[in-house]
């Protein structure tokens, strides 16, 4: 391929900030559920920052989407994973309420 474009930095960024978060949340829904349905602390913890780095990851795909030039592949895949964590985060919060 002969092309200018490019991969954005922040757009690669987004996508390994997505992949930790829903990794991240999948792994303190696993162990709480080993636990019983009781979750300990440090799986909250890292829920909590597994949602900072979403939404940081969410705000990067965009903002490399944004950007003239590129190929679209990483902050699409870093938009889509960071929102599907997000969703993610606030499906469980309200089902915490429930």
């Amino acid at each position: 391929m002969f092309t200018d474009n490019r991969h954005p930095e922040k757009g690669v960024m987004s996508t390994i900030l997505g992949c930790l978060s829903v990794g991240t949340l999948l792994a303190a829904v696993f162990f709480t559920y080993r636990d019983g349905g009781q979750a300990q602390p440090r799986y909250a913890a890292a829920a909590l920052l597994a949602a900072i780095f979403s939404v940081a990851g969410f705000i990067l795909g965009i903002m490399s989407r944004l950007e003239r030039d590129i190929f679209k592949l990483f902050p699409n895949l870093g938009i889509i994973l960071n929102l599907i964590a997000i969703v993610f985060v606030v499906f469980v919060l309200v089902m915490g309420f429930i």
